[in-house]
């Protein structure tokens, strides 16, 4: 709606808005009038007629500024309010038309009469006091937003009054998601209730609060729209994803996982928890087999062991400032800070001790790695409130908070980001000493945009050189893996969109092969 409709729309009643169909109506009332005027040059109506069309046309639909607009909607009240006058129409003589100009004025006038009468009515039916009370909506959000993923949200509203509605509805969502275009159209026959969905897809953590619903009704005219408020001030808190860590949650469950992406790992051997007897299935390792209980069932029988338990998992997180790249909307940490929900939930249904660490300059969030049943809630509230900081990690620091904090050899994933060879070097000391205590995964990210640009056909010498040096910066992330699998530290590099997948695969590789 134009700025013009809702200063009109103000000025007559509160909360009322002309319609398009309005402004079709009193645009085709103008045309007439300026037809019936005796201006002596034919081609000057023609060309206030052409205005009062193509005003019409812009203001409605064109891709106009909101500047451009208002004048054009000024334009078209502003010539109907001229012509709109009940004095005789002038005894004059009118050049040669099928219909003379003082009938084309007295039907202008009989319509813009009748033009009244309809948004009288529709006015009268929409602003009935009853309407308010009887039309009834809100809003149904979940308890919590999952950061980077779509979020489902409900609008419920229910019509008791006697007409069926049209409806539009402005959602005034929070300030974060920025978005001021957003509305639903649809009808609402009498005595039904119906419930509209939409999806939000949040990139930052934190509360997000949503204020007034707007449902913007109007009748079988159309003519007349009526705001009515819906008092549904809410707030939702945006957490770590939840969302992704159910989704993974079945991997820890399902032994042999048809997960889209999840690798199988064959096991190379076996932990010392004896789990129990079962038939020999083809494919089992034949060292395996249980010859007693063979001989007992005259089957092949095999023993069936269990990855051993209680094992310490820490994700230890890097808030410095070579974090803050953003991907998709959202930061390398939230990333992270996603994937460390997932691989501290999937150690838990894996029996397994979940513990957190996050660093930059100084020491982060600190939870000790438990298995207990409110472990996982407990990470959950600690990331929610970690936030990048715009210095350099301290890698020493690390060092001493790792050998203060975690006593017991652990597997533990460090999230950071290396964007080049001489980065890495100046830390790789510091990651050889924390790898002689604990089973170190480094985990840094691809820089999609130079991959991405790398891979693309160069067409001339500029384009050539560019690629060259996108291929350099490439080159130089395969270097560092390299680099720390010389000095038996493992390794993750991967696109940020594919962290979560590849670390519990990392995770599950390294459980079966007897490594943690």
């Amino acid at each position: 709606m134009s700025a013009v409709k809702k200063v009109l729309g103000l000025i007559l009643f509160p909360n009322v808005y002309l319609s398009a169909r309005f402004f079709i109506l009193l645009s085709s009332i103008a045309g007439i009038f300026v037809l019936s005027f005796p201006f002596p040059d034919l081609s000057l109506r023609v060309i206030l007629l052409a205005l009062a069309i193509s005003g019409f046309l812009f203001s409605n639909f064109g891709q106009l500024s909101s500047l451009y607009k208002t004048l054009l909607n000024a334009f078209i009240i502003g010539v109907v309010s001229l012509l709109f006058t009940f004095v005789p129409y002038p005894s004059t003589t009118f050049l040669d038309l099928p219909i003379g100009g003082i009938q084309l004025f007295a039907l202008a006038q009989s319509l813009l009469i009748a033009f009244t009468g309809f948004v009288f009515v529709d006015a009268l039916l929409l602003f009935n006091p009853s309407v308010k009370k009887l039309i009834k909506g809100k809003r149904i959000l979940p308890n919590m937003f999952s950061l980077g993923d779509p979020n489902s949200v409900e609008i419920k509203l229910s019509n008791n009054y006697f007409l069926s509605l049209g409806l539009t509805i402005i959602d005034e969502l929070p300030d974060q998601f920025q978005k001021r275009d957003f509305e639903i159209k649809d009808r609402l026959p009498r005595g039904e209730e119906q419930t509209f969905k939409y999806k939000l897809t949040p990139t930052e953590r934190g509360e997000y609060v949503f204020h007034n619903l707007n449902i913007f009704i109007n009748g079988f005219l159309n003519l007349v729209n009526r705001r009515l408020i819906v008092d549904s001030t809410n707030q939702v808190a945006v957490y770590p994803s939840v969302l992704q860590m159910k989704k993974f949650e079945l991997m820890a469950i399902s032994r042999i996982s048809t997960f889209q992406g999840v690798k199988k790992v064959r096991r190379l051997g076996h932990s010392y928890e004896f789990e129990q007897i079962r038939n020999y299935v083809k494919g089992d390792d034949y060292r395996s087999i249980n010859w007693k209980a063979t001989s007992r069932r005259n089957d092949l029988m095999v023993n069936q062991y269990e990855d051993e338990r209680s094992q310490q998992i820490f994700s230890v997180i890097d808030k410095g400032r070579s974090m803050k790249m953003p991907f998709n909307g959202l930061s390398l940490m939230d990333y992270a800070i996603n994937t460390s929900l997932v691989i501290s939930n999937v150690a838990l249904h894996k029996h397994d001790k979940a513990g957190l660490l996050t660093f930059s300059d100084k020491v982060g969030a600190t939870v000790k790695a438990d298995s207990g049943p409110r472990q996982l809630r407990t990470i959950l509230e600690a990331l929610y409130k970690e936030q990048e900081r715009n210095l350099e990690a301290n890698f020493e620091l690390l060092y001493s908070a790792c050998k203060k904090f975690i006593r017991r050899r652990s597997l533990m994933f460090l999230y950071t980001n290396f964007e080049s060879y001489t980065s890495m070097v100046r830390v790789l000391p510091i990651l050889r000493k924390i790898n002689r205590l604990h089973l170190l995964v480094v985990i840094f990210f691809e820089n999609t945009e130079i991959v991405d640009f790398a891979q693309q056909s160069a067409q001339n010498v500029e384009e050539i050189y560019n690629k060259t040096i996108a291929g350099r910066f490439v080159e130089e992330k395969y270097r560092i893996v390299r680099e720390l699998r010389q000095y038996g530290i493992q390794s993750i590099l991967t696109r940020p969109e594919n962290l979560s997948l590849n670390t519990v695969n990392k995770y599950l590789e390294l459980k079966a092969r007897g490594m943690i």
